[in-house]
């Protein structure tokens, strides 16, 4: 047993190519980095980058947050990006653009937004 002295020092794996998640809403730019199988390695938002109110719904807020997600993937050997984005907020093409220019070879773009097939049942309508 390890006494409460001694610091758990922690395993840094090597990951070459994973994937990024970025979701883009109304309010706020969340960029999640994982590796192949989808086990997150770390993440970046706009709040973490220092932004609050209404300046989280900005493409400026949404790169700076990006530009953070990516530099700690750098830290685990990350060369390689596939990327998906999701929602309609001003921080999708910010996001992409900070990782293109982080030095990042983005492999795949892909555009993960859900769409209702049917959506929900309508209002019934008013007799009057």
């Amino acid at each position: 047993m390890a006494d409460e002295t001694t610091p758990i020092k922690k395993v840094k794996r090597h990951v070459p190519k994973g994937h990024m998640y970025v979701q883009a809403t109304f309010n706020n730019t969340i960029a999640t980095v994982t590796d192949e199988q989808g086990n997150t390695l770390c993440w970046g938002s706009t709040g973490n980058a220092g932004f609050s109110g209404s300046r989280k719904s900005t493409p400026y807020a949404a790169t700076m947050s990006v530009e953070k997600a990516v530099s700690k993937a750098k830290e685990f050997g990350m060369r390689y990006m596939d990327v998906f984005i999701k929602g309609p907020g001003p921080g999708r093409d910010a996001a992409l653009r900070a990782v293109r220019a982080a030095g990042i070879q983005v492999s795949m773009i892909a555009d993960v937004t859900p769409i209702p097939h049917n959506g929900t049942k309508p209002r019934k309508l008013r007799h009057g």
